[in-house]
């Protein structure tokens, strides 16, 4: 299996200026798995409880992805948040949360999860992660998100579950609480120095940033004119992410910079509708058109200055 994601399956209520769903299908692992699945096959190890019906399973029977790994609780419920966006979608307030049978979960992996090429660690507490990594040590690229919860509560696992992977897809506002540092190009060297080879800082709205030890990439958000709701959408970006990485070797920094824009597309059309209602009706030709968007946006001539006899400018 090329790519195995670990993180929570869950239930979302939700409430925009734009409208509201009461009970819609959400979780880490289920953006990501989604956005992931039109690169790449896809593997999910979570749990969910006895309310998770065959509707549900069918949105990941229906993208191809193998949920063998997919524990379920019989008699318990399924992990449930719900939240609440105002005019600024970058923040969301949360009205309730309810672990449910996801503050036990321990995951466990097959022998086939164990072999998968590349992982995607959720947003799951940082002590499961850096267990989850020891067991597929023979990965290729193992990719890690957390939140500020975790920052808060315990710095020191966050800082070991870093040190132990590949690649850290967070915030800018975690990347800054994580660090101490308010400077985003001085917090991003300061993870770096702990172990990864990159650090890719999601910016909503304004875009996305990859940091390495030998360069940097930035790249806009796509513009939209319509957005209903952003749950999920950083999850989406890293399937997107990780699905492309995934789907080519090997991985250098133009494969990198492109898995970065592949992030933005998916995130992009996740946002356009509530939970996984867009993404799940998306096509390649879409996601491609809006790649090739991109390179439109982002495209400039390389003409090199030169100062005029009169002293004007030569641009």
């Amino acid at each position: 299996m090329s790519l195995l994601v670990v993180g929570s399956v869950a239930f979302d209520a939700v409430e925009t200026p734009f409208g509201k769903r009461e009970r819609m299908l959400g979780g880490s692992a289920t953006h990501f798995g989604l956005s992931a699945s039109f690169f790449t096959d896809v593997r999910v190890v979570g749990v969910v409880g006895g309310d998770f019906g065959e509707e549900e399973m069918s949105v990941f029977g229906e993208r191809g992805i193998d949920t063998d790994d997919l524990e379920r609780v019989e008699g318990g419920k399924t992990f449930f948040w719900s939240g609440r966006y105002d005019f600024d979608l970058n923040t969301a307030h949360t009205l309730d949360t309810q672990l449910n049978v996801f503050a036990d979960f321990k995951p466990k992996l097959s022998d086939e999860s164990r072999r998968a090429r590349m992982v995607f660690l959720g947003n799951i507490q940082p002590d499961l992660q850096r267990e989850v990594r020891e067991q597929v040590r023979g990965a290729e690229l193992v990719a890690l998100d957390t939140m500020n919860y975790w920052i808060t509560s315990v710095p020191d696992a966050v800082r070991e579950a870093i040190s132990a992977v590949d690649v850290v897809i967070i915030n800018d506002a975690e990347a800054r609480q994580l660090t101490g540092e308010p400077n985003l190009i001085k917090a991003a060297r300061k993870i770096l120095s702990w172990g990864p080879r990159a650090l890719v800082v999601k910016r909503g709205e304004y875009g996305a940033a990859m940091f390495t030890a030998e360069s940097y990439f930035a790249i806009p958000a796509y513009p939209l004119e319509a957005v209903f709701d952003p749950t999920g959408a950083g999850d989406t970006f890293a399937g997107g992410f990780m699905g492309y990485l995934a789907s080519r070797d090997p991985i250098d920094d133009d494969t990198l910079r492109r898995a970065i824009i592949f992030g933005s597309v998916m995130a992009s059309f996740n946002v356009e509708e509530f939970g996984t209602e867009r993404v799940r009706r998306l096509t390649h030709e879409e996601i491609n058109r809006r790649f090739r968007d991109f390179k439109r946006m982002t495209h400039f001539e390389e003409i090199p200055f030169e100062r005029a006899a009169s002293g004007k400018s030569g641009v």
